[in-house]
């Protein structure tokens, strides 16, 4: 049986320490970009790497459940919520500039890196300007958009393997970065921080460049309603949302979930939609995609599961 009496007083005691914040049976809803998601046992933000070690060893070592986040950013929480412990890096924002390198906390979110390294004269990041997601985030599933990958400007990772109990980094290949993947996924390592190494560039061209990627987000993504960005990844030789509007499913909804109107790759809530709705949505269109050009496609979406 889940010791979750023991656990809150853990997280009374760090509370009280300044180590972390939390909240108990907390909506998960309110803490998504997708805006769905029922309570989480308890959703907490250590405030230092420390406390972020120090709070999964003690989950593991009485055997709660628990998974990390940095945004939420592309991610589908369960309609019942999450039983355990949902840890989000938010805190975990610090930056390092030398010279070309970058060195970012997995918190800090993508857009404020780009701006940072444009206010530095630094060049290679302005495709992220705009992505509400964190670096963890990013470097987790190699997000990528404009032609440019986090691949390709990510040079190593710093990160906790609680399996070993050790901090451990990974450099170049090791971090085995393909189109939307990296080791990082279906592993057990946390995201630290990460080193990017750009190029000294005119801060004019980099704001040029990085305002008309912001008016290209703007004109053709559905950012007035809650997503979670692009729900499918790319298939070779196709794009993935002319496919699914080609199929007739732009505009086509079940329950409060909707493929945009505006970009058939997204699917919105519209209000009030549950997970289920999505999930719904998701394999619809799969079918119709497959049963109309013989094609599969395949999510990019993470669904957390209750338990």
């Amino acid at each position: 049986m889940t010791d979750y009496a023991t656990l809150r007083q853990y997280l009374i005691s760090e509370s009280e320490s300044g180590e972390l914040t939390f909240l108990a049976d907390y909506p998960l809803s309110a803490l998504c970009t997708f805006k769905i998601g029922g309570p989480a046992d308890f959703v907490v933000y250590p405030k230092t790497e420390r406390a972020l070690i120090s709070l999964v060893e003690y989950a593991r070592s009485i055997g709660v459940r628990y998974n990390v986040f940095g945004n939420a950013s592309n991610v589908l929480f369960d309609d019942p919520g999450y039983r355990g412990v949902v840890i989000f890096t938010s805190e975990l924002k610090s930056i390092k500039i030398d010279g070309p390198i970058i060195t970012a906390g997995s918190g800090m979110s993508v857009t404020a890196l780009s701006v940072a390294a444009y206010r530095s004269s630094l060049s290679g990041l302005e495709f992220t300007y705009g992505i509400p997601g964190s670096v963890g985030g990013a470097v987790y599933m190699n997000a990528g958009a404009y032609g440019g990958e986090i691949k390709d400007v990510c040079i190593s990772s710093r990160v906790y393997n609680p399996e070993t109990g050790e901090i451990e980094v990974y450099s170049g290949d090791e971090q085995r970065f393909g189109y939307r993947e990296s080791i990082y996924m279906n592993s057990p390592l946390i995201i630290l921080s990460s080193d990017f190494r750009l190029n000294e560039s005119d801060p004019v061209e980099i704001e040029t460049l990085m305002k008309n990627l912001m008016n290209q987000r703007i004109e053709k993504q559905p950012l007035d309603l809650p997503s979670a960005g692009s729900v499918f990844k790319r298939c070779k030789g196709y794009f993935t949302a002319k496919l699914i509007e080609d199929s007739g499913l732009k505009g086509k909804s079940i329950g409060g979930a909707q493929v945009s109107e505006k970009h058939a790759g997204f699917i919105v809530n519209k209000g009030g939609a549950t997970a289920s709705d999505v999930l719904k949505l998701i394999e619809h269109i799969q079918e119709e995609v497959y049963r109309q050009f013989g094609v599969e496609i395949q999510p990019e979406v993470r669904f957390i599961p209750a338990e």
